[in-house]
């Protein structure tokens, strides 16, 4: 069956059917995590031991390997998910699979101990229905994401993999399919939110003779891997849904534009470029139907501007990344002057499943104007960091505490931040708003691209305000004033007062900075740039003035406003804290309380490193 040439839908049926019996004969199917978060765990490690020990066994015939996408719950990596009856193990070793396969796949015991603990019912939950991490996502970006064999064009056919090309192809149509996607409310997954079939029916019905597809894997956000995820774990759906969008403007050609620095992404995208070419699902005369079509990988150098999508058009023309002035739009004209649709990752992985499930489907999720599903990266100080899918409308609250195990060492739940560096930072007041479009943008916040990033008690929101403006200018292009000047100077004013140097003026010149900025800068870049500051001075206002004010960084974050001293009643003087000082600033008898002095001292935390017992307060 392998290197199949499939030249009609019949010929795909049969492909799938075929794989599909054969995966029925075995009594076990384990989906080993292979996610970047898991290869640099070493989860090859693990797969070579459970083979091993599957094969030790006698067990070849009744487990199928299979080493598939991110399963998610990268806290937990390597990972793994056992059929049928979807039992995870976690925190995996070689000598870890050795047991499982020992007491699970031979014995048919549960490893509980291997399973995923739940530290607020005390027990280990064995099912993937059971954890909440689980259990509330609903996956269609995400669907063959630790489900597929992503390296195995015949195991994507037998998920399905390509039937929604030969729909479109033998039934739907031009017209039909992208009224399709407008019925269903797909909008932009990449951040702006314009609905996919709109956009899709621009690219149609404007003439031309040559026309381009992007899929825009360019994802530069701090703490976001979404998109790299599908990359990854399930690329065949990207390309399929740009072969379909190409159908549909009319365009022969597609680019996938991903930066440098996700390898794996590049190299699983790559192979399987290769298979669908090789079995006639890329070229010429597609299954039959008369539409030729052919996909270019694009690798980037890394610029944040480059996810706009007319720098990321210049990028690949060979020229500088930075924003065209639109009028004109890429769909009237954009790559090398000709009409062009873009699209990310997560739009286009939701494209098959629409067409094949219908639009009604897709609608039945979500709230308002906001329909489906959204994937987030959820990362921070979290228990359960990963990647989740969930329906529009749940809650922070939900996400944060139900889905990402609340915070981490029980501390206190300050902020979360939503949209990367051009989202805004929300407070716990809004956990329990629902995560839409319209909601997120009321808030000051945005979708963004998807990432989540959830702090805790002991974050600086003043400095983490000054993390996302330094991230934004050293990212900026630099094309226009407002953008290369604008956040320059935002910048400045954010490192004097967290230096300890601010004054109130300063916050009113960076409220009205952070203003001008989003209203005249250029590109999307510049406009959202200053969410992060315009969010933290309208929620963490207090945090602001007892930095310019009484010259203090509440969570002791900013160095330059840390006073160390010695709690008396806690010292044992055994100067454990003198003798690592660089400063010479402690001094005491031995057995007698210690102190610093504060016109010495450089306020670099080695005293509290060295004390055992506490003593050093800041």
């Amino acid at each position: 069956m392998r290197n199949a040439i499939i030249k009609s839908p019949s010929d795909l049926a049969a492909l799938r059917d075929a794989i599909r019996t054969q995966a029925s004969t075995y009594k076990f199917t384990v989906y080993i995590c292979g996610g970047a978060g898991c290869v640099s765990s070493r989860c090859d490690k693990v797969a070579e031991a459970l083979r091993a020990a599957v094969d030790s066994a006698g067990l070849s015939n009744d487990v199928r390997l299979v080493v598939t996408g991110c399963i998610g719950l990268c806290a937990h990596g390597p990972c793994m998910v056992v059929d049928p009856d979807g039992v995870f193990y976690g925190d995996l070793t070689p000598e870890k699979a050795w047991s499982i396969a020992d007491r699970h796949l031979r014995g048919g015991e549960l490893v509980q101990e291997l399973c995923y603990f739940d530290t607020d019912r005390g027990e280990y939950l064995p099912y993937m229905k059971d954890i909440g991490f689980f259990s509330e996502q609903v996956k269609i970006a995400l669907r063959n994401c630790g489900r597929v064999d992503f390296s195995s064009l015949e195991d994507v056919v037998a998920h399905d993999g390509y039937f929604a090309l030969a729909k479109v192809l033998t039934d739907l149509g031009r017209e039909r399919t992208a009224q399709e996607l407008i019925d269903a409310g797909l909008r932009g997954r990449g951040g702006a939110g314009f609905p996919t079939g709109v956009k899709w029916q621009s690219g149609m019905n404007q003439p031309g003779d040559q026309k381009y597809i992007i899929c825009n894997a360019d994802e530069g956000d701090p703490g976001a891997f979404m998109d790299r995820s599908v990359l990854e774990g399930d690329p065949h759906s990207v390309i399929e849904a740009l072969a379909i969008g190409g159908y549909v403007i009319g365009a022969n050609k597609g680019y996938v534009y991903v930066r440098a620095e996700y390898p794996l992404a590049v190299d699983r995208l790559g192979k399987a470029l290769d298979d669908a070419r090789a079995a006639g699902l890329l070229g010429s005369d597609i299954l039959g139907a008369g539409f030729d079509f052919d996909i270019e990988i694009r690798i980037g150098a890394g610029a944040f501007v480059c996810g706009e999508e007319t720098a990321l058009i210049n990028s690949i023309e060979g020229k500088r990344g930075e924003p065209r002035q639109k009028p004109p739009f890429p769909f009237q004209s954009g790559l090398w002057g000709c009409p062009t649709i873009i699209n990310n990752v997560e739009t286009l992985a939701n494209v098959p499943a629409i067409i094949l499930n219908g639009a009604g489907w897709f609608a039945s999720y979500g709230v308002g104007k906001s329909r489906g599903t959204k994937v987030f990266a959820l990362a921070g100080d979290i228990v359960n960091s990963g990647i989740i899918e969930i329906p529009m409308g749940m809650t922070l609250r939900t996400i944060i505490f139900g889905m990402g195990g609340g915070m981490k060492g029980g501390r206190a739940f300050k902020a979360v931040q939503s949209g990367g560096p051009s989202g805004g930072c929300l407070t716990v007041a809004h956990l329990d708003v629902s995560v839409d479009y319209e909601s997120l943008s009321a808030m000051g916040a945005i979708m963004g691209s998807g990432g989540l990033i959830a702090m805790d008690e002991n974050t600086c929101l003043v400095d983490t305000a000054r993390f996302f403006m330094e991230f934004v200018q050293d990212e900026s292009c630099g094309h226009c004033v407002p953008c290369r000047s604008g956040t320059k100077r935002m910048l400045e004013l954010l490192l004097k007062i967290t230096s300890g140097r601010g004054a109130p003026e300063d916050l009113e010149e960076l409220q009205e900075l952070a203003v001008i900025v989003g209203q005249t800068a250029m590109c999307g870049l510049g406009q959202t740039a200053p969410n992060p500051v315009l969010t933290t001075l309208r929620y963490f206002k207090d945090e602001y003035l007892a930095h310019v004010v009484d010259k203090q960084c509440p969570a002791h974050v900013c160095k330059a406003l840390r006073i160390y001293a010695i709690d008396p009643d806690k010292c044992r003087g055994c100067a454990a804290c003198a003798a690592k000082c660089p400063a010479g600033a402690i001094s005491g008898v031995i057995r007698q309380p210690h102190s610093i002095n504060t016109d010495k001292c450089v306020k670099c935390g080695v005293c509290s490193d060295a004390c055992k017992f506490d003593a050093v307060v800041c």
